[in-house]
């Protein structure tokens, strides 16, 4: 049985209790909050009313997003980490979120590699202080310096420190750098659609990613099947960036419609 979770970009213009409220009706097991919203973080109230919040609807924080270009690893990123970290540990968050930098710099062979063992070198310290788990999320864009989750993983043997990061596998990402999954690795699945027919692979951005239905060009179901059939049972997070989903009247409605797509593909795949 798949367990759901909502990242708040997919409700980006609703508050942090709207959040809650939609996620214990769908039944989701958590929520994943950000620091990349427009409104105050937690509707500007202390992390741990946040944490209170969340524990009564049900709900686990999975998730702090984002430190950005943290492979960039600077002391500058060091403190920016660090308050992100706090930050999590206050609300009561599983783990943090770590974005690749995504500019074109920093992707050539071996710089790459270099660039990810300094950062999480850096990181590991920082989140085993608050027992937290670092989430790196490889993204699929041709300019980005971490597409590849093989690196990730590579890294992550190669240092021991798969108590410290897990990946997220990103369905839309992974869609567009390929590669296999690593359901042994990964801590998180952010599902979303893409049903534009008439965008092309390489012009496809965020502001494309809806939610999952039977036009979705990603597929999210065989995504979700490989990760399945090799062990995965974590949660699947909806994670919508199109203007679209966010300016919806009825978002519950329309994640139970997706749900409800989604258990009923897998089931079909699987009978």
């Amino acid at each position: 049985m798949l367990d759901f979770a909502v990242n708040h970009m997919s409700l980006a213009n609703a508050s942090y209790e709207s959040l809650l409220v939609c996620a214990s009706r769908l039944g989701c097991v958590g929520v994943e909050l950000r620091t990349d919203l427009a409104a105050e973080l937690f509707d500007g109230k202390s992390a741990q009313s946040a944490s209170f919040a969340a524990q009564q609807h049900g709900l686990r924080i999975l998730a702090l997003s984002e430190v950005c270009a943290f492979n960039d690893f600077t002391d500058a990123k060091r403190e920016e980490a660090a308050a992100v970290i706090q930050i999590a540990a206050d609300c009561g968050a599983e783990a943090i979120s770590l974005i690749p930098r995504n500019d074109g710099i920093g992707c050539a062979e071996g710089e790459r590699q270099n660039n990810l063992l300094k950062a999480l070198q850096g990181l590991q310290p920082l989140l085993e202080a608050h027992n937290l788990v670092g989430l790196i999320e490889p993204l699929g864009f041709t300019h980005c310096s971490l597409r590849n989750k093989g690196d990730v993983v590579e890294a992550i043997d190669a240092l021991g420190v798969g108590h410290c990061f897990k990946l997220v596998h990103d369905t839309f990402h992974h869609y567009l750098a390929g590669g296999p999954v690593f359901p042994e690795h990964t801590a998180i699945v952010h599902v979303s659609g893409v049903t534009d027919a008439s965008v092309s692979n390489h012009d496809m951005r965020d502001s494309h990613r809806v939610l999952v239905d039977a036009k979705d060009r990603l597929g999210n179901i065989a995504q979700l099947d490989a990760l399945g059939t090799g062990g995965y049972q974590g949660p699947v997070s909806f994670e919508a960036f199109s203007p679209t989903v966010h300016q919806l009247a009825d978002p519950v409605t329309a994640l139970r419609e997706s749900i409800s797509f989604i258990k009923s593909s897998r089931a079909a795949v699987a009978a």
